[in-house]
């Protein structure tokens, strides 16, 4: 059954019409990223296709479960373009996530790509939240073979809401989708942003604020 399910997630993500993937079209068969070229561009340099090899276009291992030992209970095991070479310019990706009872991937986003998530084994509370004014949250609990699309750049969690671990497989339309999560990027920013616009914007005292960045940093020197 889990091999039937990985078989229709990649299948659903490699049928997206090329124009709905985020990233430019390619111009050649392939372009396999050059990691050593010291040559800084939108992506990465192509290598030359005659020193391409099948371990360009290979990933092994994501059988595995990661590590849910953290304070989410939960880990994501990418597989993007900085894993497989193979994959640039190809506007695509993919991950897998674990989720220990009670884990969650918190509110984030992929500011370059559409997510779609398969539930693996378990069961997961999911959402994705709409763009100013409206705000709308749309949310679905999700079991085993159920299938959910994340919007590009919308904020969207996982929630494993059961008593088992949890395993999701997700496709995204990117070879680098890009994760700001929420609440590292607001209150763990480097350097951190002023108290004083963070008790405003959402409504806090400095006192409240100073304590949840210092869930993220400790002290700033």
């Amino acid at each position: 059954m889990a091999l039937r399910l990985i078989f229709a997630i990649l299948t659903l993500v490699t049928t997206f019409p090329i124009t709905l993937a985020s990233d430019p079209s390619p111009l050649q068969d392939f372009c396999v990223a050059d990691r050593m070229s010291a040559v800084f561009v939108n992506g990465f340099v192509c290598k030359d296709p005659k020193f391409a090899t099948a371990n360009d276009f290979f990933f092994p291992g994501l059988d595995k479960p990661g590590n849910t030992m953290n304070p989410m209970g939960s880990a994501v095991t990418p597989v993007n373009v900085a894993q497989i070479a193979g994959l640039n310019t190809l506007g695509i990706s993919l991950a897998r996530i674990d989720f220990a009872p009670n884990g969650l991937n918190p509110p984030h986003t992929h500011p370059r790509a559409t997510e779609i998530l398969v539930v693996v084994e378990g069961t997961l509370s999911v959402g994705f939240v709409t763009s100013n004014p409206d705000n709308k949250l749309f949310a679905k609990i999700l079991q085993k073979g159920d299938v959910f699309v994340f919007p590009e750049g919308l904020i969207h969690f996982q929630f494993n809401n059961g008593l088992v671990p949890a395993v999701a497989l997700s496709g995204l339309s990117s070879q680098n989708p890009g994760v700001i999560t929420i609440a590292n990027a607001v209150f763990g920013s480097k350097p951190p942003i002023s108290d004083d616009i963070l008790a405003k914007a959402f409504m806090l005292d400095k006192k409240t604020v100073d304590f949840l960045q210092s869930q993220f940093w400790g002290s700033y020197p």
